[in-house]
């Protein structure tokens, strides 16, 4: 049990290593040589870890972002967040070594199922399964599952989603990255299926079709076209603003010594300056992942297609991603005024899920209908990632975890699915 737990502690949670290890193996079936196998695997590795570092420059700054956000338009309610439901089901509840053990089940279950069946997708996201494995062992255990049935049915419905969602998802992401090399790995995909339905329906269609990637630009306007350029002539204004909706009060408790305007300035080019290294960490990602990859389809799972991370497509249609980020963003500060009129709960917005999950969402929509329906589809979308964990937090009061809900709209499907239909079958017994 201790190697176990060593493998899933140290190894599998580290998305990076376990990358790497699964860019090793394709390249040794593939027969390469031993100085290509350690380059591949070590670009890998560092590619990864590139992309993460990205990812952690922007956390930083939407974080600091989301405070300025709050209290400049006086925002009190319940923030979202699975990994504090994570940590109070293992410290109060115990459930630790089920959550890892599900973790490992959900992986095992993903490769049984793309072995034997025509869905050959290998779930790549280890910090989405853990969330995953986390959900489905905290309602597992308060429908009244407990030991190996607890581990076994969260790993089969684990690993369910693991190959459905990158399954459901891909017709769109061929469109948009022009092949089936890889899929997205991330559990949002229902709102992003949601977003990409409201955009078909509201938006652009055939010949009339204009996607946000192909707006034209007068020539004094032409430096706009570099991705981070455009990126910072969003972002600069809207965490100035938000900084001076905040006060100069507040901005001082979080810029120190430096005025809080000029260090809103400066979060805003961290922001810019995060994309630059996540975009370099996923061209770095791919450039290896993908040929190696191939030596695990041809051997043990024919066909298989890596399942990624959502910033991974972020390259592919930059223009998207900062409007499903504003959209967004809009739809849940809409959610959170109208929701509470019908008894459910606050929910505040997310910067992190707007950025990530709605600059996802945002390339969907305009992949199925243009830019009209990346607009209309991502407020819509901004709405349902509210409404989804606002549903879910009476359930969680009632299991004691108070003023808590969680985000990932797959993971909250799940526990919906928990709540609702297993809970009452099993009762029955």
């Amino acid at each position: 049990m201790s190697v176990i737990n060593f493998i899933i502690d140290n190894i599998l949670t580290q998305a990076s290593i376990t990358i790497a290890l699964i860019a090793m193996l394709g390249l040794i079936l593939q027969k390469k040589s031993p100085g290509q196998v350690i380059s591949g695997s070590l670009k890998t590795l560092l590619g990864f870890q590139v992309l993460s570092a990205g990812s952690s420059i922007i956390v930083g700054s939407l974080t600091y972002f989301g405070e300025i956000f709050t209290e400049g338009f006086n925002m009190q309610g319940i923030i979202p967040s699975i990994e504090a439901i994570n940590g109070q089901a293992m410290n109060e509840l115990g459930l630790g070594r089920d959550i890892a053990l599900t973790f490992l089940a959900i992986f095992i279950f993903n490769i049984l199922i793309a072995r034997f069946t025509k869905w050959k997708y290998i779930f790549l996201t280890g910090q989405a399964i853990l969330w995953m494995a986390t959900m489905t062992t905290v309602f597992g255990f308060f429908i009244g599952l407990r030991g190996l049935p607890l581990i076994i049915v969260g790993g089969f419905i684990g690993g369910v989603f693991a190959v459905a969602m990158p399954a459901i998802a891909q017709p769109i992401i061929r469109k948009v990255t022009g092949s089936d090399d890889i899929a997205l790995g991330h559990f949002c995909t229902i709102g992003y299926l949601f977003e990409a339905g409201v955009a078909w329906l509201t938006g652009e269609r055939g010949e009339n079709k204009k996607s946000i990637e192909d707006i034209k630009l007068p020539k004094s306007f032409e430096f706009l076209q570099d991705t981070y350029l455009s990126v910072m002539v969003v972002m600069v204004p809207l965490y100035i603003i938000t900084a001076i909706f905040a006060g100069e009060e507040f901005g001082a408790t979080l810029a120190g010594n430096q005025n809080y305007i000029m260090f809103a300035f400066m979060q805003a080019i961290q922001f810019v300056v995060g994309v630059y290294v996540l975009l370099s960490g996923v061209r770095l990602l791919l450039g290896e992942i993908v040929p190696a990859f191939r030596g695990i389809a041809m051997k043990l799972v024919p066909d298989a297609i890596p399942a990624l991370d959502c910033p991974v497509f972020f390259p592919y249609s930059p223009n998207a991603v900062i409007l499903g980020f504003i959209t967004t963003t809009i739809g849940t500060v809409i959610a959170m005024f109208v929701l509470p009129t019908f008894g459910l709960a606050m929910i505040l917005p997310g910067m992190l899920t707007n950025f990530f999950a709605g600059g996802t969402a945002g390339i969907f929509g305009n992949a199925v209908g243009g830019r009209r329906g990346a607009i209309i589809g991502g407020i819509a979308h901004g709405f349902f990632i509210t409404l989804l964990p606002a549903l879910l937090v009476g359930i969680f009061n009632s299991m004691g975890f108070i003023n808590a809900t969680a985000t990932d709209v797959d993971t909250v499907a799940v526990a919906l699915l928990y709540a609702w239909l297993l809970g009452p079958i099993l009762k029955k017994f």
